[in-house]
């Protein structure tokens, strides 16, 4: 089981420095992964009257492309984005910018992708609400596509390209595309056409049951549940035996990675956040500098 971690979007502000030395820290502790949240804008509460999001016009979010462009050239982390909203963005962009990373990685990245809950980030990019779920999933054809032919031409109800293609295509052809999962129908969209998910909750009868419809669905689609990827995440809240607990728990539950989670710990520099990390590096039996 491959151990990462979540960077700590919302409580390192805008410090370009805090970046490296977090991404650096991470690696020199024996981390394998950072994975980053996306959002590109924060809706204003005075202006949404009863917003009742998790993350709003204050909460702070480097953009996840670009800040791996920066780390792949100070760290050989791989990198993953859990989530990039992808329907908010335009295919062959996002098909571009993630092959980039992935070359800039030298093939060490993996595309999260998902719907996202923020109606008002959709208002602004321009892009429909209410048929993400329908875009989403042409949109990964496409940008498979995209990834491993020179010239695509493909005709769908959101995107069309007229003999057109990528150069220089990534590392990774295709880029390993996982998916966000927390309802039935992101669980069956998942079976059918990710390479690995992510799931929103801790083991226990809810993953068993989630787990049960993603095997299925890939079952019915000819594939096989067992060469899908499942990241799991930790929080940490300073406890060693209940980090320990959880990670064995997902270790049982079959997940082929995980990622340690320090946001929300009453941590406020990147300090903090390193130290926080070290201790859980030491419970979970990694080696510096792996």
């Amino acid at each position: 089981m491959q151990i990462g971690v979540v960077f700590p979007q919302t409580e390192l502000g805008g410090d370009a420095g805090a970046v490296r030395a977090y991404g650096q820290g991470v690696q020199e502790l024996g981390y394998r992964h950072v994975m980053a949240f996306d959002h590109v804008l924060g809706a204003d509460p005075a202006v949404h009257q009863g917003w009742d999001g998790p993350y709003d016009v204050r909460t702070t979010f480097h953009e996840p492309m670009v800040m791996f462009g920066y780390l792949a050239g100070v760290t050989s982390l791989e990198l993953v984005t859990s989530i990039i909203i992808l329907p908010q963005r335009q295919t062959a962009l996002a098909a571009k910018q993630a092959a980039e990373v992935d070359l800039l990685t030298g093939g060490r990245f993996r595309l999260g992708v998902g719907l996202g809950w923020n109606q008002v980030e959709y208002e602004a990019l321009g892009q429909d609400f209410a048929t993400r779920g329908r875009r989403m999933e042409e949109q990964v054809e496409l940008m498979r596509r995209l990834w491993t032919e020179p010239s695509v031409t493909f005709e769908g109800t959101f995107d069309r390209v007229t003999g057109a293609g990528l150069a220089p295509l990534p590392v990774q052809r295709p880029i390993p595309v996982w998916f966000g999962a927390q309802s039935p129908a992101a669980y069956r969209r998942a079976g059918r056409l990710a390479d690995g998910w992510f799931p929103q909750f801790a083991p226990g009868h809810e993953l068993d049951e989630a787990k049960a419809m993603v095997g299925e669905a890939a079952r019915q689609a000819g594939r096989d549940p067992s060469t899908l990827g499942m990241e799991g995440r930790v929080n940490w809240r300073g406890g060693e035996d209940e980090l320990d607990g959880l990670a064995r728990g997902w270790r049982e539950a079959g997940a082929t990675h995980i990622a340690v989670n320090t946001m929300r710990a009453g941590l406020r520099s990147v300090e903090q956040h390193l130290a926080a990390l070290e201790t859980a590096a030491e419970v979970l039996g990694l080696r510096k500098d792996s």
